[in-house]
């Protein structure tokens, strides 16, 4: 592995980073409320204001970024590290949104399945057929929290529903590079969970004691946790891991390879990008930092990655 470089600082709990064809980064600021582009040289310019808690974003077939919108959160700074402190008190449930990313207008896409309301959409990827999947990871309070849920939208608003339900803080999502397994990150257990996917929106299910079906892949010890993923061109599930701040790199087969350490405890996605996909971007957001530095294996292309 390569030295890290600092990209951008400044930036306010930044997430959901993506990689571009000129070279910067889209991300959202989720505490600023934005849409963010990052440019080579650290510059920034704001590509859309969004409202409430925009967390993570894609690109979809038709250009555009669609983001999670987890509602928002209240703000706190401890150890100069900037973290969310439980429900913004104007939270009103989350959504989906698509973004124009040349005007900056906002649609909301979705803001609930059937009769159940979105409460804190979190990470996505889409399949390349014209869906996305999502979690929903909800929101916590000072005596409850919410269950999540796991969702499958058409990008056109034609259609969502629920896919695994219910799952306790469902946050990094992620395929594989065949696209036949749905791989989701568990925060608050530190958890990585696999679903076959037997169709677009359509998982296969491993019977009890499963506690929603998914397959565990890994569980990692002590006080960790997950936040979003990538995945890597092997197959490798690369996951942001709260407290001990670092990248979590497991196998297909469910073996944790390593841990690749970054300067903040709050390290919260990675995506990949460059001509080889071997640059890592990694959000740093209780510093509020873009970094990045080179991967030893090329990242996999997204599905509608410019």
């Amino acid at each position: 592995m390569s030295e890290i470089s600092v990209v951008a600082t400044g930036l306010r709990f930044p997430e959901g980073p993506v990689a571009m064809k000129d070279g910067s980064v889209v991300l959202v600021e989720i505490e600023r409320q934005t849409v963010t582009r990052v440019h080579p040289d650290g510059r920034t310019e704001v590509v859309a204001h969004t409202g409430g808690g925009p967390n993570g974003l894609a690109i979809g077939p038709d250009g555009a970024f669609y983001v999670c919108n987890n509602g928002g959160f209240q703000w706190r700074t401890e150890m100069n590290l900037l973290r969310p402190a439980g429900p913004a008190s104007d939270y009103a449930g989350g959504r989906i949104e698509r973004i124009d990313p040349v005007s900056g207008a906002v649609t909301v896409l979705y803001d609930r399945c059937g009769a159940h309301r979105l409460l804190g959409p979190n990470d996505i990827v889409f399949d390349g057929l014209g869906g996305f999947y999502f979690t929903d990871l909800g929101k916590a309070r000072a005596r409850d929290r919410d269950w999540g849920g796991v969702y499958y939208a058409r990008a056109d608003g034609s259609g969502i529903a629920e896919v695994v339900h219910p799952i306790l803080t469902p946050n990094g999502i992620g395929l594989s590079p065949d696209g036949r397994t749905l791989y989701v990150a568990e925060t608050e257990t530190a958890r990585l969970w696999a679903f076959d996917v037997l169709s677009p929106g359509v998982l296969g299910k491993a019977p009890f004691p499963s506690p929603h079906g998914g397959r565990l892949m890994v569980g990692l010890g002590g006080f960790q946790r997950f936040d979003s993923l990538a995945v890597d061109g092997a197959g490798n599930v690369c996951v942001a891991t709260l407290v001990n701040g670092s990248v979590s790199v497991v196998s297909p087969a469910g073996a944790l390879l390593r841990q690749v350490p970054m300067p903040d405890m709050f390290c919260t996605n990675i995506c990949f990008g460059g001509p080889d996909l071997r640059t890592a971007y990694m959000t740093l957001s209780g510093t509020g930092q873009l970094v990045a530095m080179q991967w030893d294996e090329p990242g996999l292309r997204l599905a509608y990655q410019a």
